[in-house]
C-alpha cells in the first residue's frame, strides 16, 4: 500500500516559511490538511445520498518577536500564498505581545517517527459500499419487531497531514478511516423507539460484519419498546460502553493545560492527589496501532508519549502544548492540536481507561435495584464545580438483572464523587478515541417521571 504523504506538500509549507520570514517574521509554522472521503447513505434499499469532498487547507502561523497571527486559505497557488505571508506578517506587527507563544525549540522536536500502522491503502468502491449498507439495514430490518429504518450509511476517508516550521521541522503523516452505521425503528404508531449501531475503524479489514451491525441495531431498537418512567431516588448507575467514555472525557476536559492555566477547571489543585478510586489508572497513548487519535508528531513538532494521566486513581500530569507548558513553568507533553485557522491547543490522544476484572454481567449482579444506561442527551459535566446532569435512557435493574425499558431519565452528582465511586468492567474496546469499558457508578440521583 501506497502513503499519500507527498512530500512535495513539505515543500510547499518550506517555501511558505521562507516567504513569510522574507517579510519580517522572526520565527513562524504552517500545517496543510489534505482530506479525501466518499460517504453513501441508503435507506430501505434505496439510495438517499451520495456524497464525496476533496479539501486542502494550509494555516501559517507568523511570529514577529512575540506578536503572532494566523491565516489560511484553500488556495496553494504561488501569488495567493505570498500574499497570506504578507498579510499575515502585517497582522501580527498590530497585535498585541503574547509572552507564552512561539514555536518549539530545537531539543523540544520529534527525532523520531514510530510506525503507528495508521493509513490502509484499500480502495472501497460506490457499489461495494452501497452493499455493506444494504447488508446492514437488512440485517437490522429482518430483526422481529422492527417496523422502519432511519438508514445506513457507510463512507471511507483518508487524510494527510503536513508541518513545518522555521526551527528545521517538517515531517507529515497520514490515516485512513472505514465507518459503517444503521438506525431503525421499532414499535408502531406512539409506541416507537430508535436505536442504533456503528463501528469506525482505520483498516478496513478490521470493519465488523454488516449483519452483525444490523441485527445489534435491530435487537437494541426492539429491547427498547415499552419504557416504562423510573423512580426518583439514589441509587447505583451502571453506564454500558457505548456512553461510558464520556466519564473519563470529562477529565481530559478538566486536565487540559490550557483550563489549568487559566483556573477553570476544578482539578486545578489536584495534582498528585487521588482523584479516582485507587484501583482506577487512565491513560493518554498516542502509539496505539491503527488508533483513532495515534500521531508519530504533535502540531508543534514536539514528541509525544505515553503517560497514566492518572495511575492508580491519583492525578499525575496535564495535557499541554507549548504555550499552557510555558504559562504553568512546565514542559510540553506534546499534546498540541491545531486546525489551518487557529493557534495549537492541547487535546489527549487516544485517551482510555484501563479494564477491570468483572464482566459486566458480574458488575450488576449484587445491585437490587439500579438504572443501567445506554443513552444520554445534554451536557455532561461542569468544568469549574463538576456538577453533572444529563438526560438518559436504558434499562431498570432489579435484584442483580435487567428488568425493563426505562426513558426520559435525569441522572445528577458530582464527577468528582463519581469518580471516587467508579468501579469498571473488563469489557474495554477501542473504539471511540475516548474510551472506557463499562462502568458503575457507587451512588448517583437517579430522577424519573
Amino acid at each position: 500500500m501506497t502513503s499519500p504523504v507527498n512530500n512535495e506538500m513539505l515543500n510547499v509549507l518550506q517555501d511558505l516559511l521562507k516567504t513569510a520570514q522574507g517579510f519580517g517574521a522572526t520565527s513562524a509554522d504552517a500545517v496543510l490538511a489534505d482530506s479525501t472521503s466518499v460517504s453513501v447513505q441508503r435507506r430501505l434499499g434505496k439510495a438517499e445520498s451520495l456524497s464525496r469532498s476533496e479539501e486542502a487547507e494550509v494555516g501559517l502561523r507568523v511570529f514577529v518577536g512575540q506578536q503572532q497571527a494566523i491565516v489560511s486559505s484553500s488556495d496553494k497557488s504561488p501569488d495567493t500564498l505570498r500574499q497570506m505571508a504578507e498579510r499575515a506578517v502585517a497582522m501580527a506587527r498590530a497585535v498585541p505581545q503574547d509572552a507564552y507563544a512561539g514555536i518549539a525549540d530545537a531539543a523540544q522536536l520529534a527525532t523520531s517517527f514510530p510506525n503507528l500502522d495508521m493509513y490502509d491503502g484499500a480502495q472501497i468502491s460506490v457499489e461495494k459500499m452501497t452493499e455493506l449498507a444494504d447488508a446492514a439495514e437488512d440485517a437490522a430490518r429482518a430483526v422481529s419487531g422492527v417496523t422502519n429504518s432511519e438508514g445506513a450509511e457507510c463512507s471511507m476517508g483518508s487524510e494527510a497531514v503536513y508541518y513545518a516550521a522555521s526551527n528545521g521541522f517538517a515531517q507529515g503523516y497520514a490515516g485512513s478511516g472505514f465507518s459503517l452505521s444503521v438506525s431503525v425503528i421499532a414499535g408502531r404508531d406512539t409506541a416507537m423507539e430508535t436505536d442504533y449501531e456503528y463501528d469506525s475503524v482505520t483498516f478496513l479489514s478490521d470493519l465488523k460484519n454488516p449483519a452483525d451491525i444490523g441485527r445489534a441495531a435491530g435487537e437494541r431498537a426492539v429491547a427498547a419498546l415499552n419504557p416504562r418512567k423510573g423512580k426518583t431516588k439514589q441509587m447505583p448507575v451502571v453506564f454500558d460502553r457505548r456512553v461510558s467514555g464520556g466519564i473519563i472525557g470529562s477529565l481530559a476536559g478538566a486536565v487540559s493545560g490550557g483550563a489549568v492555566a487559566r483556573g477553570t477547571t476544578f482539578l486545578k489543585d489536584k495534582m498528585g492527589q487521588q482523584i479516582f478510586a485507587a484501583d482506577i489508572t487512565v491513560v493518554d497513548d498516542p502509539f496505539v496501532k491503527r488508533g483513532m487519535r495515534s500521531h508519530p508528531f504533535d502540531a508543534e513538532g514536539v514528541a509525544p508519549s505515553r503517560r497514566n494521566i492518572v495511575e492508580n486513581g491519583v492525578l499525575t500530569g496535564w495535557l499541554l502544548d507549548l504555550a499552557s507548558a510555558r504559562q504553568l513553568g512546565l514542559q510540553t507533553t506534546g499534546n498540541a492540536t491545531r486546525g489551518a485557522s487557529s493557534p495549537p491547543s492541547p487535546r489527549a490522544a487516544n485517551f482510555y481507561m484501563q479494564p477491570g476484572d468483572q464482566t459486566p454481567d458480574a458488575l450488576i449482579a449484587d445491585i437490587t435495584e439500579g438504572f443501567f444506561v445506554t443513552q444520554m442527551m445534554g451536557s455532561g459535566a461542569n468544568p469549574v464545580t463538576g456538577d453533572y446532569s444529563r438526560g438518559a435512557r436504558g434499562f431498570w435493574i432489579e435484584n442483580g438483572k435487567i428488568a425493563y425499558p426505562v426513558s426520559e431519565m435525569t441522572i445528577a452528582g458530582n464527577i468528582k464523587e463519581m469518580w471516587m465511586n467508579l468501579t469498571a468492567a473488563n469489557d474495554l474496546v477501542f473504539k471511540y478515541g475516548v474510551d472506557a469499558p463499562t462502568l458503575r457508578i457507587g451512588s448517583m440521583t437517579v430522577a424519573g417521571g
